[in-house]
Parts: C-alpha cells; sequence; structure tokens
C-alpha cells in the first residue's frame, strides 16, 4: 500500500516559480518521478487559494492539481483547527496553515509537504503540533519539504 501525502499550497507554486530555481527544480523532480509513488492529495483549500493567484500561473497550478483526489474540510477538521489556534500554536491570521495541518491530521495522511519553514515545516511548530495531536487524540502527520521524499 503506498503512503499518503497532502501537497499543501506551497509546493504547487514552487513548480513554476522562477524566483527561487532550486526549490522549483527540485521540486519539478520530486513531482515528475516520485509523486506518483505516493497516494496524493490536495484539498478545497488549496484549490481556493491557487484559484486566487493571477495568471499566467493559476491556469498551471490548477491543472497541476487537477488530478489530486481532494480531502474534505470537515466539521472536526475546522474544530481542530480552531483547536490550534486556541493553544497558540497557530496564530488566528494563519488560519489556513491550522487548516492545512488539520487536513492531514484528520484524514491521518502520511505526510504533508509544504515550502512553509515558517509556520509547517518548523520543528518547534511540529512537536507542539504533536502533542496537540496526541493529547486531542488525533493522528501527527510527518512534516516534510520535497526534499525529504526525494530519493538519492
Amino acid at each position: 500500500m503506498k503512503l499518503s501525502l497532502y501537497l499543501e499550497t506551497s509546493v504547487v507554486g514552487a513548480y513554476l516559480d522562477n524566483g527561487e530555481t532550486f526549490r522549483r527544480d527540485l521540486t519539478m523532480r520530486w513531482w515528475e518521478h516520485e509523486l506518483s509513488e505516493y497516494k496524493a492529495f490536495s484539498s478545497i483549500l488549496v484549490r481556493r487559494e491557487l484559484e486566487s493567484v493571477a495568471e499566467p500561473h493559476r491556469t498551471g497550478y490548477l491543472k497541476l492539481i487537477k488530478p489530486l483526489d481532494e480531502l474534505e474540510l470537515s466539521e472536526e477538521a475546522a474544530i481542530l483547527a480552531e483547536g490550534y489556534i486556541s493553544r497558540g500554536i497557530f496564530h488566528r491570521k494563519f488560519i489556513a496553515d491550522a487548516l492545512h495541518v488539520a487536513l492531514a491530521s484528520f484524514h491521518k495522511i502520511d505526510y504533508l509537504v509544504t515550502w512553509n519553514f515558517g509556520h509547517l515545516a518548523n520543528v518547534r511548530k511540529q512537536a507542539r503540533i504533536r502533542l496537540f495531536n496526541t493529547a486531542a487524540g488525533f493522528f501527527s502527520p510527518v512534516i516534510v519539504t520535497p526534499e525529504f521524499l526525494v530519493h538519492s
């Protein structure tokens, strides 16, 4: 059985990012050669964030996520995200980041893949998420950047 992963918006954005060539090239290589080894998911949240991007990138981003299954934004995931905010794990202005983690947690996704180092791919934040999820009886996804999933 394939491991599952949830692609947060920053990974999709990196695919067409001409400003960060290392990130773009690594994301493209991983997406094209290794993503198929996983059961990959997106969400309506990712789709909505990408729909707000200006052209010419919007169409390309939406085309990238079209073949991916979308995780449902359930009431339970929304409540979990609110728990992260009430405990100070995420500031309210970063509710989307809290929702990404809550979606991956609620749906028991193995890896949440992100390039967001400030709010997601950072060990202190991950430790707090893990503690909260464990206490609340939720699964904790491993939060990684694509480079951690690249084969040598």
